[in-house]
């Protein structure tokens, strides 16, 4: 009685482990929005930051600069991913886990040579891809 109740319990279990591990897989859908909003995003803020004619070489902005930079750069985000039904607030929540499937990802961009093109012609480092850095946009 005890042995089976234990298998019974195991097999529940593991039966919820594979649904939940199912649900957790990232709709090709969201993956193509996903891709082109960071791609999109990633040449918007290269061409804002091109040339660093913003500033003096080897000046770093004020405080002050610093903040409108960053509540212009958050409007312009804002309008870009309207265009992909997201706010920034949920892009930043939703991409991480989108791009942790890097299978699904890879796939999409394999089937898509333009884009692929495109996304990997992006700074690794700024767009939470090889690194911490930057703010994973």
């Amino acid at each position: 009685m005890a042995m089976s109740l234990a298998r019974s319990i195991i097999g529940i279990a593991l039966g919820v482990m594979l649904f939940a591990g199912a649900g957790l897989a990232v709709e090709p859908a969201e993956v193509e929005k996903f891709v082109k909003a960071r791609i999109d995003i990633g040449e918007m803020m290269t061409s804002y930051f091109q040339g660093g004619e913003r500033f003096k070489e080897g000046q770093r902005p004020s405080p002050e600069q610093m903040k409108e930079m960053g509540a212009d750069i958050h409007a312009k985000l804002g309008k870009l991913l309207a265009k992909y039904d997201l706010t920034v607030e949920e892009y930043r929540k939703r991409s991480p886990e989108v791009f942790a499937d890097d299978s699904a990802v890879k796939s999409y961009l394999n089937e898509h040579q333009d884009l692929k093109a495109r996304y990997e012609a992006l700074p690794l480092d700024r767009m939470g891809r090889g690194g911490s850095t930057g703010r994973g946009y």
